[in-house]
C-alpha cells in the first residue's frame, strides 16, 4: 500500500470543545485534546460519555456549541463537512446496495463532477490498495462483513482526507473477524500515514490499536495517554475500573489501584507476611486458558478479581465459598485521587 504524501498527516486540536443539547444538557463539556499528525487515536468510554458527539463535531455532522476544531493551521469549526479535509467511516458502512463496490467507491467523485473515466480509475486503484480489486463488480450483499469494510475504507480514502474518522467500525463483526480487521486497520493507518480517530466502547480494541487512548466520562476527558500509561497508571478511579485489570482498594492514605495480576491468594493471613491484605470468600472461578480469574467477595459492596497463571499450583486448592486472603505488594499499588464524598 502506498503511503500518502507527508502533508496529508496533519495534527488535530480540540479547544474547549462543547456540545449542548436542549433536552439532554451537556454532551461534551469543554474538552481539550491534541491528536498528533499521523497517529491512531481512540476515543473510549461508556454509552453517553460524549465520544460519538465529539467525533460527529469533528466530521461536521454536529454543530459546535462552543470551542474550536483546528486541523493544522485551519480552523474548521464552522466549515461544511465536505470542506474540512476529514472523512467518516460509519459503523454500518452505509454502502449503496444497488451499486457495485467500484461504483460505491467512485460515488463521491461522481457527485463532484469528476469524469467517469477518472473516477473509475481512482476507485479501481483504491480497491487494489485494500486488496478488493478482484471483487470490484460485486454488490455489497455479495460481500462479507470484512470485505464491505474494505470497500467503505476505500470510499472514505478517495476524497484524500487528512483525518479519517471511524465510528465503531468493528462492532458489527464476529469476534474472529474483528481481531483480523483490527490488525488490518492498524496496518492501513501506518502505511497510509494518516491521522485516524476511532470511537469504540471496547477497551481491548483501543489498547490494540491506539497510539493515544482518550477515556471519556460524562462529557469530559478523564485521561489521555498511551495504552501502557492509561493501563498501568490510571488517573482516576473511573479509568481504573472502566479500562479493567485493576482492583480498587483503600489503604491508610486513601484509594489505590492494584493490577489483578499483581495480587496473590492465601489460605490464612499469616501466609501473606507483611503485605497489605484483605479477607473474603471466593465467589467465582473462571478458566481463561492462559490464566484463571478468581472472584473474591470482601464485603457486600466490594468484589475483587485476582488473575493467576494457569500453572499456579494454588488454583488446585481453590473452591467456591472458600475463605481466602488476597494480598498485594504495596510498591505495586498505584495511588489515585481521593474519591468524591
Amino acid at each position: 500500500m502506498t503511503r500518502l504524501p507527508t502533508d496529508s498527516a496533519i495534527s488535530l486540536e480540540l479547544v474547549a470543545l462543547t456540545k449542548r443539547y436542549s433536552d439532554d444538557g451537556v454532551a461534551v463539556d469543554a474538552i481539550n485534546l491534541r491528536v498528533p499528525a499521523g497517529s491512531y487515536c481512540c476515543l473510549l468510554g461508556p454509552s453517553g460519555c460524549g465520544k460519538s458527539s465529539t467525533l460527529r463535531m469533528i466530521a461536521g455532522h454536529e454543530t459546535v456549541t462552543e470551542g474550536d476544531i483546528l486541523l493544522g493551521n485551519r480552523n474548521i469549526t464552522n466549515l461544511p463537512a465536505a470542506a474540512r479535509g476529514t472523512a467518516m467511516m460509519f459503523q454500518s458502512y452505509a454502502l449503496f446496495p444497488h451499486l457495485s463496490a467500484l461504483d460505491n467507491v467512485a460515488f463521491s467523485l461522481k457527485m463532484r463532477g469528476v469524469s467517469a473515466n477518472e473516477r473509475r480509475q481512482r476507485a479501481k486503484a483504491l480497491l487494489e490498495r485494500v486488496a478488493m480489486g478482484h471483487l470490484a463488480q460485486r454488490r455489497p450483499g455479495e460481500l462479507s462483513g470484512g470485505q464491505q469494510q474494505r470497500v467503505a475504507l476505500a470510499r472514505a480514502l478517495i476524497m484524500e482526507p487528512r483525518v479519517l474518522l471511524l465510528d465503531e467500525p468493528l462492532s458489527a463483526l464476529d469476534p474472529f473477524l474483528r481481531t483480523q480487521m483490527r490488525a488490518e486497520l492498524r496496518r492501513w493507518q501506518q502505511e497510509l500515514g494518516l491521522t485516524f480517530i476511532h470511537v469504540t466502547h471496547s477497551q481491548e480494541e483501543a489498547m490494540a490499536l491506539a497510539d493515544q487512548m482518550v477515556v471519556m466520562n460524562h462529557g469530559r476527558i478523564e485521561q489521555a495517554g498511551s495504552p501502557r500509561e492509561v493501563y498501568n497508571q490510571p488517573a482516576t478511579a473511573f479509568v481504573a475500573t472502566f479500562i479493567g485489570g485493576h482492583n480498587l482498594l483503600e489503604d491508610a492514605h486513601g484509594p489505590v489501584a492494584v493490577r489483578i495480576d499483581r495480587m496473590a491468594l492465601h489460605g490464612d493471613a499469616a501466609a501473606a507476611g507483611d503485605r497489605p491484605r484483605v479477607a473474603g470468600r471466593i465467589c467465582d472461578i473462571e478458566y481463561q486458558g492462559t490464566h484463571v480469574l478468581v472472584g473474591v467477595q470482601t464485603s457486600p459492596s466490594q468484589r475483587l478479581t485476582v488473575s493467576l497463571p494457569e500453572a499456579d499450583t494454588t488454583i488446585a486448592h481453590l473452591s467456591l465459598h472458600q475463605p481466602i486472603w488476597a494480598s498485594w505488594d504495596a510498591a505495586q499499588a498505584h495511588r489515585l485521587p481521593a474519591l468524591p464524598a
